[in-house]
């Protein structure tokens, strides 16, 4: 069964910034795995786009605040 999703749970590199208010500078950086005692930030890349599914972004918050 394909879970349905809806354009609210697809997330740009700005909406994910404004979401760990942060800049999209570091968010990039999250996502190419540079810094350093962080998980890889897993997403999608559409061309030169990039977008995060909304699910992804709570699993990898929750798993660092395990780390915690």
């Amino acid at each position: 069964m394909v879970e349905e999703t809806k354009p609210k749970d697809v997330l740009t590199v700005p909406e994910v910034a404004a979401e760990l208010r942060c800049s999209k500078a570091h968010v990039c950086n999250l996502m190419a795995g540079r810094v350093r005692g962080v998980p890889k930030l897993t997403h999608v890349s559409l061309g030169r786009r990039k977008v995060v599914h909304r699910r992804w972004l709570e699993t990898w918050m929750n798993s660092l605040s395990a780390r915690c």
